[in-house]
């Protein structure tokens, strides 16, 4: 089978998890080595990282409807490793009311093929989004006090 489409497809169940809120699902495309490195969340590795993930998975999912759009941006493929990076793009609905929660993450995701032959999330680095701060007036204006150009 086509090496891209099937990590497409881990990358696919990696989303319906989310939109689902079916933990089980997430760690079963998880690698058993798993290095994550997920904003606001602390190093993890591994089982430990695994046994971490789950809980807060579950409390996430307990808490909110989540829907989650990726945008990614490239996967390249070498041998049994494969990366992916883009944003995740993540709305989180209070299940008990309130006004919904939106962030927009870049992302980077190693996929590692494991002995079956399936695409397993190796190593996650993500970090919130942001604007750029240097809108086009103020690139002209910076590049006119530095050079003096027009």
């Amino acid at each position: 089978m086509d090496e891209l489409f099937t990590v497409n497809a881990a990358k696919t169940e990696f989303r319906e998890a989310f939109n689902l809120g079916d933990v089980a699902r997430f760690l079963a495309i998880a690698d058993p080595e798993l290095v994550s490195f997920s904003d606001g969340q602390p190093s993890e590795f591994g089982k430990s990282g695994l046994d971490s993930l789950e809980i807060r998975l579950r409390s996430l999912f307990g808490r909110f409807t989540t829907k989650l759009a990726v945008i990614v941006v490239e996967i390249r493929i070498k041998g049994d490793v494969a990366y992916d990076y883009g944003w995740h793009d993540l709305t989180l609905t209070p299940k008990d009311g309130g006004q919904p929660i939106h962030r927009r993450n870049r992302y980077v995701d190693i996929w590692r093929k494991s002995n079956e032959g399936n695409w397993r999330l190796w190593m996650y680095m993500d970090n919130q989004d942001v604007a750029d701060p240097f809108r086009p007036g103020l690139i002209r204006l910076a590049q006119h006090e530095a050079t003096g150009a027009a």
